[in-house]
């Protein structure tokens, strides 16, 4: 699968999602060297694509009515090794290393060509009403079949 759009562009490969995104002035700080914060919107998208590759919409979730849920993020680990630069076109890759009753958990890596720049491990929760709730069934299936997660409690590392 392939998208492109304001410098993004998406690809599935198995269980890993790969999406590039281009570094922007805006990404920045005065010096030209990515923000810190910066990287957390590039690994949203990362977990976004990586949804939406598996059929997860976020807007015909909201739509949903009663049966509307949607993701939190629980718990997130960073390791910063590198700097990205304005104008890199970094790759975020994306894979689900374990689902859980009511949460998923995803590793993710920034990449700029073969070296990994920021690592993640991100624990995401499923929300409606302002509480933790168990996966829909049809969602953790789906998830499971089409990306051969582990059961909660998986061991595993960052991609690379």
């Amino acid at each position: 699968m392939k998208s492109a759009r304001n410098g993004v562009g998406a690809e599935a490969a198995g269980e890993a999602q790969k999406i590039s995104v281009r570094v922007y002035y805006e990404d920045t700080d005065f010096s030209g060297v990515v923000y810190h914060a910066s990287y957390l919107r590039f690994l949203e998208r990362g977990r976004t694509e990586f949804l939406r590759a598996h059929g997860v919409e976020h807007r015909a979730i909201f739509e949903s009515g009663a049966a509307a849920f949607y993701f939190a993020v629980r718990a997130m680990t960073l390791d910063f090794r590198k700097a990205a630069l304005m104008d890199d076109l970094l790759s975020v890759e994306t894979r689900i290393e374990a689902i859980g009753g009511a949460s998923i958990e995803m590793v993710q890596a920034i990449s700029r060509g073969d070296e990994i720049l920021v690592g993640a491990r991100v624990k995401i929760a499923v929300v409606a009403g302002g509480k933790a709730i168990r996966i829909p069934a049809p969602l953790a299936s789906t998830l499971k079949a089409k990306t051969g997660a582990a059961p909660e409690n998986g061991t595993g590392s960052a991609p690379g």
